[in-house]
């Protein structure tokens, strides 16, 4: 038998229970086997040990020198290999540190408020929570979970959908009053339009005129590279903003922002997505728990 044909665990733990209770026949019947073949087994053990590691002229097991010391160190090892399993298993206790990357939109007004009560849920899990609108390559920022807006192009990665966003058209009122309301798309075409700084799925603002979507492109005088800096240029005063709904919900409810040309609003939504590293096998307890938690908690 080849060295990569031996189930060297099996073994150990075959000769460990026969140790422990004393006989062939017990291990046999707790490792579900039958005693000869216990016996083989331990047989073929010492020979490929080249030592006797039991004396079997007595009517209870005694173990040689040898036996006493290959019995110590099984049994530790075993126990390592149990713990390693139980740290990797899906089915642990959820521990351990979860990076996440996410935009600064989502995580400052959807998963900031989450954190709490899942830090209280689950208090050996630490997170570190990176900002950014980019997509990043989940290996190489060693990043566990990243959510992500917007259709998902094909990968290696796998998708839970968290939900999807209506997105709205904001000005400040102090805009507003500077420059006036805009009422059609002609009006609208004229006002400074904040722009993000990157490419997008969908270039433009769409808007429903007649019937029809058309899409107004986004002038390149004012640009950014996330959400959130474009909801602070819009507080503000800076221009017009178009952005997902609970992004300036709170905004919208203080006055701090309103609505624009909701009766020419598509209402066309943004996906959102968790996306992780797999193809459908099992996960670790700590990333299972975070993903199960944004599933049943998140809102938009």
């Amino acid at each position: 038998m080849s060295r990569q044909e031996i189930n060297r665990s099996a073994e150990m733990e075959v000769f460990v229970r026969a140790v422990e209770l004393g006989g062939f026949t017990a291990a046999a019947t707790a490792c579900r086997m039958t005693p000869s073949a216990v016996s083989k087994l331990i047989t073929r053990l010492e020979r490929r040990l080249g030592a006797r590691l039991i004396n079997r002229s007595t009517r209870r097991l005694q173990l040689t020198p040898e036996g006493c010391a290959f019995f110590e160190r099984s049994v530790a090892i075993l126990a390592d290999i149990a713990e390693a399993e139980r740290h990797a298993s899906a089915g642990e206790q959820a521990a351990g540190h979860i990076r996440i990357n996410t935009s600064g939109s989502f995580g400052n007004h959807v998963l900031a408020p989450l954190v709490p009560a899942f830090m209280a849920l689950h208090p050996n899990i630490s997170l570190e929570i990176f900002h950014t609108d980019r997509i990043v390559d989940l290996m190489e920022e060693r990043a566990d979970v990243a959510i992500r807006a917007g259709p998902l192009k094909s990968s290696s990665l796998t998708a839970r959908k968290l939900g999807a966003a209506r997105k709205v058209i904001v000005a400040s009122p102090a805009y507003l009053q500077r420059h006036g309301m805009p009422r059609s798309l002609t009006e609208l075409e004229k006002h400074c339009r904040i722009g993000f700084a990157y490419s997008r799925a969908i270039e433009g603002w769409p808007l429903l005129v007649d019937g029809e979507i058309a899409t107004i492109p986004t002038p390149r005088s004012l640009q950014v590279s996330d959400g959130e800096a474009m909801r602070h240029l819009a507080l503000g005063a800076a221009g017009l903003a178009r952005l997902a709904d609970f992004t300036v919900k709170s905004d919208i409810a203080a006055g701090r922002l309103l609505p624009i040309l909701e009766e020419l609003n598509p209402g066309d939504v943004e996906e959102f997505h968790a996306v992780y590293i797999g193809q459908g096998g099992p996960l670790p307890a700590r990333v299972r728990t975070l993903l199960e938690f944004l599933r049943e908690n998140v809102s938009l």
